[in-house]
């Protein structure tokens, strides 16, 4: 076939029309279009509304009074939803009403560009089959009125219509004979329930039963314009709407120039999140009818403390109505709610000091990830957010001036003489493990350019224990090592503080690192991607030092130590196996339990059996300490290199 030839149509008897199932296209639609029986209630006031919108635009000086009445009745297990709209002729019922996909509002909003109407697809009203056995419908037409029609229908797949007496006032009656399995919804206060959410910002009252007071009589305070400080009636709503949360602060959601139509209201709730705890709750609502309940992923990943409504016409529902298009206008949303959070923290951390602190106490944790993913949030909270130390949640500021201009952040989860030394410090410790504390910080010290020590890592350990004046001889380091270290620790002679603190084990975060990613459980628990990046990192660790012991040259006990080690003093060994003892004991008080290769039994009677040794009274004649340890230290060397040399 040559370029740009095309085949001729195929001739007009050899197309056929497609048949249509239409049982099985309303069982389809009635049953797994949406995704709660409930949604039914909505299609069907929604209809309700946009009949009235319809005869105030067909005949704007009526001057009738719009009310949709839905009533309950368990005894004869019926829900019916009256109005006093437009009604509709038997043509229209024909027209529109059975026929699927063709709805007159849809047609009635292109002709008059009437944003105020709801229906778009013409499949509202077979959502009523999804919980009823039969429907029936009962109308006067504004424009015949004294013509009455009965729609009637089981199952949505055939139905009749037939004249009754016209209504009183024009308008429609919808009855829906329910099934037994929801039976329930004729209960009035369970449709007082569902319809005060879904109506609340329906500009037509809705009436359930008697009651003469709408469900939908909320003040909507982005639709006001109250005199004095708008927020009380902000905090007010958020109240009233919020269902899980009390409300900390409230801030208004605006329309963005070339944007988006959105308006709204957000707020903060008092619900605790933590890192991946996720509490976004966000309701939005499509010209006054609620859309879609669970609209977080409006909101940016971060907010997980926010919870808000917004209302907007520009939005594209899905099909079902419970969901939206991710379209332009939905993308313009999200800037703009998250511009919105942004401006709101600021209006409040300015105006509302006593709010902002509750705030800044309730989610501190959630805001120092938050802070890290706008830099105008960075700004507005570096100075504020709380930091978990091992000194209570401070400021970033208060750990700089309290660690004399550094800040101390520690990378493990503390335990045993780690922590010892950082409780001897005397100054606050940034809890590095929790979340988004390290990135916080170390984003801080570069703002605030300020000096940051990371407990844990190898720089960071440097900056703590200083090299000795002198190195150590290797026979004393060898006999140090023997008589202190256990299997897979390795012994450095250092200085620091304090000069009580004889030596402090420090874990190789590297070296856990390395443990956890080779665990043959990390497969399952790590996402592949993540993995193979993480195991090459390891891949650089050896990991035969799992932890590092500090001994301190500078403490007094280590050099009475080093001082009878060389002076062949037999008590040295004793006083040694004492120390590493130690050591055990305040390991294994740490998360780990203990350390790699440490022996708690056998350090407990360890310091019992050298405790005995060092006091016990002498026969005349023997040595003042025995030459060798006793068993209960097990591992220990003998004293020094003149063996059974007295002092």
């Amino acid at each position: 076939m040559s370029e740009g030839h095309r085949p001729d149509p195929a001739p007009t008897e050899d197309l056929r029309t497609t048949e249509v199932d239409l049982g099985g296209l309303v069982s389809v639609l009635a049953t797994h279009l949406y995704s709660t029986p409930l949604v039914a209630l909505r299609e069907l006031v929604q209809n309700a509304h946009d009949s009235h919108t319809r005869r105030r635009l067909e005949d704007p000086d009526g001057g009738h009074t719009p009310a949709i009445r839905v009533r309950g009745d368990s005894a004869r297990r019926t829900v019916s939803i009256a109005d006093t709209g437009a009604g509709l002729t038997e043509p229209e019922i024909h027209a529109y009403l059975a026929t699927v996909g063709t709805g007159y509002t849809r047609l009635l909003r292109e002709v008059t560009g009437n944003d105020e109407l709801i229906g778009a697809f013409g499949l509202g009203f077979l959502s009523a089959f999804s919980i009823a056995d039969e429907v029936t419908v009962t109308t006067t037409s504004h424009r015949e009125p004294a013509l009455g029609h009965r729609y009637r229908s089981r199952g949505g797949e055939q139905y009749s219509v037939e004249p009754v007496a016209a209504r009183r006032t024009p308008g429609s009656v919808v009855e829906l004979t329910l099934k037994t399995e929801h039976a329930h919804l004729a209960d009035e206060q369970a449709l007082r329930e569902v319809l005060g959410r879904y109506c609340v910002l329906l500009s037509v009252p809705v009436f359930v039963g008697d009651d003469e007071r709408p469900v939908n009589d909320v003040p909507v305070p982005w639709r006001e314009e109250p005199d004095g400080d708008p927020y009380p009636a902000r905090m007010r709503f958020a109240t009233a709407f919020g269902r899980r949360f009390e409300p900390l602060a409230a801030f208004p959601v605006g329309p963005a120039a070339g944007g988006t139509d959105a308006v709204g209201l957000l707020w903060v709730q008092d619900g605790g999140t933590y890192g991946s705890s996720d509490n976004r709750d966000l309701a939005v609502y499509l010209r006054g009818m609620l859309l879609s309940e669970d609209a977080r992923d409006l909101l940016p990943g971060w907010a997980g403390f926010v919870g808000g409504v917004v209302e907007s016409n520009r939005l594209t529902p899905t099909a079902s109505r419970e969901d939206l298009q991710r379209d332009e206008h939905y993308r313009a949303l999200q800037q703009a709610l998250t511009d919105a959070i942004v401006d709101g923290l600021y209006e409040t951390a300015r105006l509302r000091p006593a709010a902002w602190r509750r705030i800044l106490a309730r989610h501190g944790q959630d805001l120092l990830g938050a802070a890290l993913c706008d830099d105008r949030l960075f700004t507005l909270l570096a100075d504020d957010v709380p930091v978990p130390t091992s000194q209570g949640d401070l400021t970033a500021g208060a750990l700089r001036a309290a660690g004399g201009g550094a800040v101390h952040i520690a990378l493990g989860s503390g335990g045993g003489f780690e922590e010892m030394l950082y409780r001897a410090m005397q100054v606050p410790i940034a809890r590095g493990d929790r979340y988004a504390v390290l990135p916080f910080l170390r984003r801080y010290a570069q703002l605030r350019d300020c000096r940051i020590v990371e407990l844990g890592s190898e720089h960071g350990n440097r900056e703590l224990f200083r090299d000795p004046e002198r190195p150590l001889p290797a026979e004393e380091r060898a006999w140090l090592a023997a008589a202190l270290a256990d299997e897979g620790e390795q012994l450095v002679p250092a200085r620091f503080e304090p000069p009580g603190l004889p030596l402090v084990l420090v874990p190789d975060r590297e070296a856990e690192l390395k443990a956890r990613i080779e665990d043959d459980q990390a497969d399952a628990r790590i996402p592949s991607a993540a993995l193979r990046l993480a195991r090459a990192f390891t891949a650089r660790t050896g990991g035969e030092v799992k932890a590092r012991l500090y001994l301190n040259l500078a403490a007094p006990a280590v050099q009475d130590l080093l001082t009878a080690y060389r002076a062949g003093h037999t008590g040295a060994a004793t006083a040694a196996g004492l120390l590493r003892s130690l050591k055990v004991i305040m390991a294994a008080a740490g998360p780990s339990g203990a350390s790699p290769a440490g022996d708690l039994t056998a350090a407990l009677a360890g310091i019992g059996t050298a405790v005995s040794a060092l006091t016990a009274a002498l026969p005349a004649g023997l040595p003042a300490v025995p030459d060798t340890l006793p068993d209960a230290l097990p591992g220990a060397p003998r004293s020094g290199p003149d063996q059974g040399a007295g002092a």
